[in-house]
């Protein structure tokens, strides 16, 4: 496994008046709260290989973690009332993964692909505890025109997929993916 880079990292947070935030109804307007306390846990693994077939490079990131809070609001501008015992907090997502490869190709063109993967954010208070999976696929192109000129194409959310990731009205309101974005780009360096 010469050339590789591995790291693997475990880590627990428990903090006391954590701060959060409550939307105002559904709406992108948020009121900071502190509740009790939270309990953050996750392992975490990142790779990236080294560089083969004369420029292809791949990586990849997993976390398992969850979040969770406990106790009920200590602070802000909001009557919300969470429920008793620990419970998940909004960006609570149980595993995430990250996935792709960067490849540098003839004629100064490069090439780049990554496939994003969530098992779904908490589902508020509502059963089941966590939303169904989503995933994406974003990929870019790019040529050099010499030292000074880079052309390059970005496709974000490639298949279009339009899912609700978190619905969770106890702290942070709606959130849908992005549909799938196009990006043009010209970036030419001058000599100053």
């Amino acid at each position: 496994m010469s050339g590789w880079t591995i790291e693997i990292d475990h880590f627990r947070t428990q903090v006391r008046n954590f701060f959060d935030h409550n939307p105002i109804g559904n709406s992108d307007i948020f009121l900071p709260i502190t509740i009790t306390g939270a309990l953050i846990r996750a392992t975490e693994l990142t790779a990236r290989s080294p560089r083969f077939w004369s420029g292809v490079q791949a990586h990849v990131a997993y976390s398992n973690q969850t979040a969770d809070g406990s106790g009920t609001i200590t602070g802000g501008l909001t009557d919300f009332s969470p429920p008793t015992g620990y419970y998940a907090l909004d960006h609570d997502q149980r595993n995430t993964l990250n996935a792709g490869i960067d490849a540098q190709l003839p004629w100064q063109s490069f090439a780049s692909a990554n496939l994003y993967y969530g098992s779904g954010f908490s589902n508020g208070n509502a059963p089941p505890s966590h939303l169904p999976g989503h995933a994406s696929l974003d990929v870019g192109f790019g040529k050099a025109f010499g030292k000074s000129l880079t052309a390059s194409l970005t496709v974000l959310n490639v298949t279009n997929r339009h899912l609700l990731i978190d619905n969770s009205l106890t702290f942070d309101g709606f959130h849908w993916d992005g549909p799938r974005e196009i990006f043009a780009g010209l970036h030419c360096k001058f000599a100053y």
